[in-house]
């Protein structure tokens, strides 16, 4: 992981900055894009320089509009000279019952789980082939096990390991690409998983019994990137064996 450059969509919170805590601890630099959470990203980047002064740089924004994807990989090979690995961690995450759906809920579901990883891997493609790189892109168990009311985003996100798939496929040898699918690891900000009674049922039904934490996410992404020469076009559940017992 030294020395390796790396790209990160929505590094700033959460899982995403779990993410970079680590890949920054073993040696890699980082180009950690944000859209809104500026101060967030401010903070992130002044701990983890004063930690290796130089080493993060900031990348801002909207993911929605693809024309400005490849400034994304130009500004990260600008600051660093190469660009070894691209997670695709940015993700928008709301409801959508049937009936109630609108081409504007749509376009931004697909948009951030679907459209942008596709079109920035496509820009990163030259830059990462030249380094032999690999890009990892942060899927969902419910790509593949729908969850109730989230029709889009079950949609976008079955769509993403497709292209995950699809990518590993189109871009081997020189490029590796995989994926990891999150179970029960932070709960989120908003929605019907804000109530005890609900979160304990999925722990129930979670074999490990447990939520997960966002550093086992964050140690299988480094894995894929740095020990696993031999893996592409795979996706790993993070999930406590919640994909096992839905």
């Amino acid at each position: 992981m030294r020395g390796k450059v790396i790209l990160i969509t929505g590094g700033a919170r959460r899982v995403g900055a779990a993410t970079c805590r680590r890949l920054h601890a073993q040696g890699a630099n980082l180009a950690i894009h944000y859209r809104s959470s500026e101060r967030e990203a401010r903070a992130l980047q002044a701990e983890l320089n004063q930690a290796r002064p130089g080493s993060v740089a900031l990348v801002q924004a909207d993911l929605l509009d693809i024309s400005r994807l490849p400034d994304l990989i130009d500004e990260a090979v600008q600051h660093f000279g190469k660009l070894d690995a691209l997670i695709n961690n940015a993700s928008s995450f709301f409801p959508t019952p049937l009936g109630e759906i609108t081409e504007k809920m749509w376009d931004d579901l697909v948009g951030s789980n679907l459209k942008a990883p596709l079109f920035l891997s496509q820009a990163a493609v030259l830059q990462l082939r030249a380094q032999h790189g690999c890009i990892v892109n942060i899927v969902d168990i419910h790509a593949e096990w729908p969850l109730k009311k989230y029709v889009v985003y079950n949609a976008a996100k079955g769509g993403l390991a497709s292209l995950t798939r699809s990518l590993a496929l189109e871009l081997a040898p020189e490029i590796r690409v995989n994926g990891i699918s999150p179970g029960p690891i932070l709960w989120p900000e908003q929605g019907e998983w804000t109530d005890e009674a609900s979160r304990q049922h999925i722990i129930d039904r979670t074999p490990l019994k447990r939520t997960g934490e966002p550093d086992d996410i964050a140690r299988t992404v480094a894995f894929l990137i740095a020990d696993a020469p031999y893996i592409t076009g795979q996706i790993i559940a993070v999930d406590g064996g919640r994909s096992v017992n839905l």
